[in-house]
Order: C-alpha cells, then structure tokens, then sequence
C-alpha cells in the first residue's frame, strides 16, 4: 500500500488528562477552553494571517492514545451500548485504518506573541490533553453546515443526557473554574458503554480532580471529589 507522511504541527493542552471524561464529540462542552501550541518550524505569524476573521476552525488530529497495528470494518458504537456493530465508516470510533480525527471548535482568540510562538485558544474540543494536531482549517458556515443533514443511527440518541445530583458540599470542593464544566461532562454519561452496574462507583478525572459517582435510572450522583496528586 502506498505509505504517506503527515507532520505534527501542534499539541492541545486542557484540563482534559483521562479519556473518560472527554465529550464524545466536539462542541457539546463549550465551558472547556483548551490552548493550541504550535511545534518550532510552525510558530510563524504569517500562517495565521487572517484566521482572527473566523468564529470556528476544523482541527484534525491524531488518536495517539489509541493507535493500533490493525483495523476491523466493524466497531462497536458506545451510544448503541456497546453491544450493535456498525461499519467502522459509519462511526466516528478513534479505532480506524487511520487513526485520523476530525474537530469542530470555536476560536476564542489568537495570540500572535507568547514566549511559545503564535498560539491558539479554542473552546468546545473533544481531544485530550497533548494530542498532536496535523491541520488546522477554517470552518466555512455556507459550505460546512447542513442542518437538514440525515444522522444515521446516532439520531435518536442525540439529546441523550444524565440529570446530574452534584452535593454542594462536594461541589464546593471544585475549584469554581472547572464546575460549570465538570457538570456538563457528568451529564454526558463518561462510564464506559458497557457498564450500566447501578451500585458501580465510576470515575472520571478532569482538571486535576476525580470525580466518582454512581448511576441509577438516568440520574449520575456525585458520591466524592478527590484531588490527584500532581507528579
């Protein structure tokens, strides 16, 4: 097969440190401001000559956390349970023949002079912490969105959310910068897809914290808050 060569342009930095508690997709945790830094042979100001004129930006990166020698044409959708196989191209799963992926977010602001180059701030992305970007492109609103776009088999699960039971006194642990946040991803459902044990304590670390809790009948009560340890 012919071989090609991509170059890492850039990494994201967030509070995003474990998988589970990223959104499945882009744009469904706007809170989450995430940092662009560019690699040394990228950090010219003129590649971003006029990219302050658009609201939103595709990014397209790498599944580095989840790279695999092989691929199989079929995987296993977490929103479908985790039970029903679909067409690996029917699905937006990081397990591809390529593990190439592919971000709608919303450009906050770019700073062209930092002591790490030009960088980027952008809110509502779905990567983790230090995932390397291969392309930075501007979302075009006329040629990008259609809203009469057909879902397939994610449709009728697309406004799924959890109620979410935070106790003040636990919430009042969170530093308040990652509360409004930490809510949002809770009502995202982070247990894995196949694990719906009611009287399981799950985790989900965010922004230096782990969040544990358990779920029963659609409703995600938070049980503890425990601050990891930095190393």
């Amino acid at each position: 097969m012919e071989q090609l060569t991509m170059k890492v342009i850039a990494h994201i930095e967030n509070d995003y440190t474990a998988k589970f508690a990223i959104p499945r997709q882009s744009g469904l945790v706007e809170g989450v401001v995430s940092t662009i830094v560019f690699e040394p042979g990228y950090r010219k100001e003129n590649a971003f000559r006029g990219l302050e004129g658009y609201s939103h930006l595709w990014l397209l990166w790498i599944f580095s956390k989840a790279i695999r020698e092989g691929w199989s044409p079929t995987v296993l959708p977490p929103r479908l349970g985790g039970k029903t196989r679909m067409g690996v191209f029917a699905t937006r799963s990081p397990f591809r023949p390529n593990p190439v992926g592919l971000s709608s977010v919303r450009l906050l602001g770019v700073d062209l002079r930092t002591a790490r180059g030009p960088v980027l701030r952008v809110a509502g992305a779905d990567l983790m912490d230090g995932t390397p970007i291969v392309d930075i492109k501007p979302y075009l609103a006329y040629t990008d969105s259609h809203p009469d776009a057909l879902g397939g088999f994610s449709d009728p699960v697309r406004d799924y959310r959890l109620e979410v039971v935070f106790p003040p006194a636990l919430l009042q642990q969170v530093p308040e910068r990652l509360r409004q946040s930490v809510l949002e991803i809770l009502a995202q459902d982070p247990r894995p897809s196949y694990q719906h044990d009611p009287e399981r304590v799950y985790g989900a670390a965010f922004g230096g914290w782990d969040f544990r809790f358990q779920v029963r009948d659609g409703v995600l009560t938070v049980v503890e808050v425990e601050k990891l340890r930095q190393d």
